[in-house]
């Protein structure tokens, strides 16, 4: 009978909670999930149940594959740069975490995480202005011409994986710190006594025994970089103030389909759409732990 009232009273604890989860998370997907089945607009009063007619247009819209193969590039490339600078950058700052500067080594490292998106982006742009910014200045001193960086629609995709590697690294790090001091200090005092050297530890131990919080710090990762909206907003803006028309990425697509061309249901199928590539993701990334688990 206690057991029973405790489990009562547990679960009437959380409720409110659960209550407030399941309206600020939960309600916005279900609905999101049933708006992209009807034919939505915002000037409209008449909306059609469709079905799957948004789905069925989205494979022919060419702003959305467009948008749909940057986003993916860029996640990936933001991906490919941040895991092994991050396992590095961790490596190097959990070896000298007696050093008097070891908290200023894991500061520095995570500011760029926390400093508000939009000033820092427009620091980036700055710096990759093609006549006054200190990239190309810096090129030209090495005899490299002047690049448009943000005018070109490659070297603008490498411009936003470059910022959102930037901004996503100190979290990565911070991550693999934590992993660091939990690795059995015995290892590698064995592998030191075997003859083993500081790369070798690094690459035989500390890599596979890094697996899950790189598993982790990659699903995390990749899911930003699928969510990528005010960098290439702010970075990817032409001459005359059009947000992205060098880079068009998948939230930025739905934003315009919702408020400019009114068509809800379109860019709630978009969202689905983005949503179940997160939930892909996600899933490897319960798997994957699961075999090793497993193993």
């Amino acid at each position: 009978m206690l057991k029973r009232k405790r489990f009562i009273f547990a679960i009437l604890a959380i409720l409110p909670t659960l209550a407030i989860f399941a309206y600020v998370r939960l309600y916005p997907i279900a609905d999101t999930l049933r708006l992209s089945l009807f034919q939505w607009n915002i000037l409209s009063k008449n909306k059609p149940f469709i079905g799957l007619a948004n789905f069925r247009e989205l494979t022919g819209d060419h702003l959305f594959l467009d948008a749909l193969v940057n986003t993916t590039i860029i996640a990936f490339g933001v991906l490919i740069l941040t895991i092994p600078m991050a396992l590095v950058i961790a490596a190097l700052i959990f070896h000298r975490t007696r050093s008097r500067m070891a908290g200023f080594y894991e500061t520095a490292v995570f500011i760029p995480h926390v400093v508000s998106l939009v000033p820092a982006a427009m620091a980036w742009k700055w710096i990759f202005d093609a006549r006054l910014g200190p990239l190309n200045a810096f090129l030209n001193f090495f005899g490299i011409p002047a690049q448009n960086w943000l005018f070109d629609p490659v070297l603008s995709v490498i411009c936003i994986i470059v910022l959102c590697s930037w901004q996503a690294l100190g979290y990565a790090v911070l991550i693999y710190i934590v992993g660091f001091k939990n690795l059995p200090v015995s290892l590698y005092e064995a592998a030191k006594l075997d003859g083993a050297s500081g790369p070798q530890s690094f690459w035989y131990l500390s890599i596979p025994m890094l697996k899950p919080i790189t598993l982790y710090v990659s699903v995390v990762t990749l899911v930003s970089g699928f969510n990528v909206y005010a960098q290439a907003f702010v970075l990817a803006s032409d001459a005359q103030g059009a947000p992205g028309r060098q880079v068009r990425v998948l939230v930025l697509d739905m934003l315009e389909n919702s408020f400019r061309n009114y068509r809800v249901g379109y860019a709630a199928s978009e969202a689905v759409v983005l949503l179940v590539i997160v939930l892909v993701l996600t899933l490897i990334q319960f798997s994957m732990l699961r075999e090793r688990g497993k193993a």
